[in-house]
């Protein structure tokens, strides 16, 4: 199993690559001063407010707040995962990503994977072929058209025919056989022959965030055959827990991804697509998993879940939303629309149209209605009992979830069903009264412009100047002092001092996925109103002076009054002592 891609090499990456170039080739920047403009690729605008720093090696659009590295804006205007933009940006540079963890493929495995998708490419192609060639391709093709599907669609998503009979063996060679029973196209009996998984079936390839194909989906014509949906086994290449059948189709189909639409079945997908519906995915043939959601939110915000209305389709419904509750943050929201009874995605778009589907979708329940709905099903009475009985299903669910602003809204709603003070809840779930709001890092910014403390101005001249940092000797020297981002401001500095040649964009990238993340973005954006490297360190050891001053004082002030009411220690006196003789000028940058 691949392990964890090294942080030096991140850092190494966003070093050598250049985030103009990278961002010149799919949006045009023209220079403006030190830096480079367009209109931002992420909302419409008629006036640029997109900017591009090489000295930051950074993006940020002053319209939609969108910032981040090279790799973020690979991973926001092509769709890409993190490995997926590492992997783009290091193919750019002719350079291979290492791993960390776990024993590194040698040259034979890694020619023996990059064979595996020539393979299953080679079987892509060939259903295909056979879906305009093979003499019962009218069958399939009379399904497709008997379905409202048109060419354009199945070429779109690669649609092909798999014929009856042992084919495929034959169809890709001599020295096949073994590589396609390991990705799950051969199944081998007991007596060491073979045959085709797949028999004369629609075939619907899968694949993964790049265009690869990883598996295969097959799909009967008849009702009388069965299963009727076959799909590919677990294999070295595919992992059903943690891929979604249309995906990199809506990553393609479109630039700015606003909704995601998750339904049961390929054809589902592909009849929507039909009809305009182009956001749509499908699990494959396994519940919505937690790896699955954290795929969906990070291509959009808005993730609708789309099931039958029947029992079977209120459980899938439910196991999504509790896969969703752990990972659920900000702005994220999921709902559910549950189908007419008889219905499916394919069978109702094509009964109503696209404008009346996609007013259900907005009419989708909440997930805090279907929440709450789910768990007060069977619960008829309004007395203390009922009561218990609906804080005790609650209670496992709201202790997963990691957004503690909206689990402390949920507690509001639970407050009111239940008829308790909001308050008393808390330890009745098991949770802190604490985590009612989420704690942040700083104050906020009312003017957006200037930090407005010491230590968000001094963390905001180090990313725009990193080697700033080499003016503190001893950052642990900070460490006693007590104020809200001192931490961070450690850690930046012993970042940036032991690393001198992080980037701006290096810097962000080591805070990726951290509560500290989308502020270090925040503070990045800020332009000092003297920009020259002169002004911005005067600014940087002023905020530095005034933080350790301010700690003196308030220890100053703290040891005088406990020798006015308790005494001080010995230790304690010759303390006192020194902070009364410290000159002004001593150098505090020195500890």
């Amino acid at each position: 199993m691949a392990g964890r891609i090294p942080s030096a090499f991140i850092d190494e990456l966003l070093n050598r690559v250049d985030i103009v170039e990278v961002i010149d080739t799919r949006v045009p920047l023209k220079k403006a001063g030190k830096e480079y403009t367009a209109c931002c690729p992420f909302h419409n605008e008629k006036t640029p407010s997109f900017t591009v720093s090489p000295t930051k090696q950074f993006y940020h659009c002053f319209g939609c707040k969108a910032s981040g590295s090279a790799i973020t804006f690979l991973m926001e205007y092509d769709h890409l995962e993190f490995v997926e933009a590492v992997e783009e940006l290091a193919k750019m540079l002719g350079i291979e990503v290492p791993r960390e963890q776990g024993v590194a493929a040698s040259p034979a495995q890694k020619q023996a994977k990059s064979n595996a998708y020539d393979l299953l490419a080679a079987c892509d192609r060939y259903y295909r072929q056979q879906l305009r060639q093979h003499p019962k391709a009218s069958l399939a093709v009379d399904y497709l058209k008997g379905r409202g599907l048109s060419g354009e669609i199945a070429a779109r998503y690669n649609l092909g025919y798999a014929p009856p009979g042992n084919n495929l063996q034959l169809a890709m060679g001599q020295g096949t056989t073994d590589a396609l029973v390991t990705q799950g196209m051969l199944i081998r009996k007991d007596d060491g022959q073979t045959y085709d998984r797949f028999r004369h079936r629609i075939m619907f390839p899968i694949r993964d965030g790049r265009g690869r194909v990883i598996a295969f989906g097959g799909r009967v014509m008849s009702a009388d055959d069965s299963p009727k949906y076959l799909n590919s086994p677990e294999t070295p290449l595919f992992h059903k827990g943690s891929e979604l059948y249309g995906l990199y189709e809506v990553r393609q189909a479109q630039r700015h991804i606003d909704r995601l639409l998750v339904v049961e079945g390929y054809m589902d997908v592909i009849a929507l697509a039909q009809q305009g519906i182009d956001y749509a995915v499908a699990t494959l043939g396994t519940a919505c998993t937690a790896e699955h959601v954290q795929k969906l939110f990070r291509l959009c915000n808005d993730v609708v879940f789309c099931f039958d209305g029947d029992r079977a389709g209120r459980e899938a419904a439910w196991r999504a939303m509790e896969n969703t509750l752990p990972v659920l943050q900000g702005t994220q929201t999921i709902r559910f629309l549950f189908l007419p009874e008889g219905e499916d995605p394919d069978s109702l778009v094509r009964q109503i149209g696209k404008v009346e589907f996609e007013q259900r979708i907005e009419q989708a329940q909440s997930l805090s209605q279907f929440f709450f709905a789910s768990l007060r099903s069977g619960i008829s009475r309004q007395d203390l009992e009922a009561h218990r009985t609906l804080i005790d299903r609650a209670r496992p669910y709201l202790q997963k979830m990691s957004d503690q602003a909206y689990q402390a809204l949920l507690i509001q709603d639970l407050a009111g069903y239940t008829q308790q003070d909001e308050r008393a809840l808390y330890p009745l779930l098991g949770l802190a009264a604490a985590s009612r709001q989420a704690k942040t890092v700083y104050p906020a910014n009312k003017q957006g412009n200037l930090p407005p403390s010491l230590v968000r101005t001094a963390i905001a001249c180090l990313l725009h100047h990193p080697a700033l940092a080499n003016l503190v000797a001893d950052p642990q020297s900070l460490s006693q002092i007590d104020q809200p981002g001192i931490g961070l401001l450690i850690d930046l500095l012993e970042n940036m001092k032991s690393n001198p040649t992080l980037t701006t964009a290096a810097i962000l990238e080591r805070w990726r996925n951290t509560r500290e993340g989308p502020h270090l973005e925040k503070l990045a954006t800020w332009q000092p109103s003297l920009n020259d490297p002169e002004s911005l360190q005067h600014e940087f050891i002023g905020a530095i002076e005034r933080i350790q001053d301010q700690h003196r004082s308030a220890r100053t002030q703290s040891l005088l009054a406990k020798s006015k009411a308790d005494g001080l220690t010995g230790e304690e006196k010759s303390e006192l002592q020194r902070l009364l003789n410290r000159s002004i000028q001593t150098g505090p940058l020195q500890g």
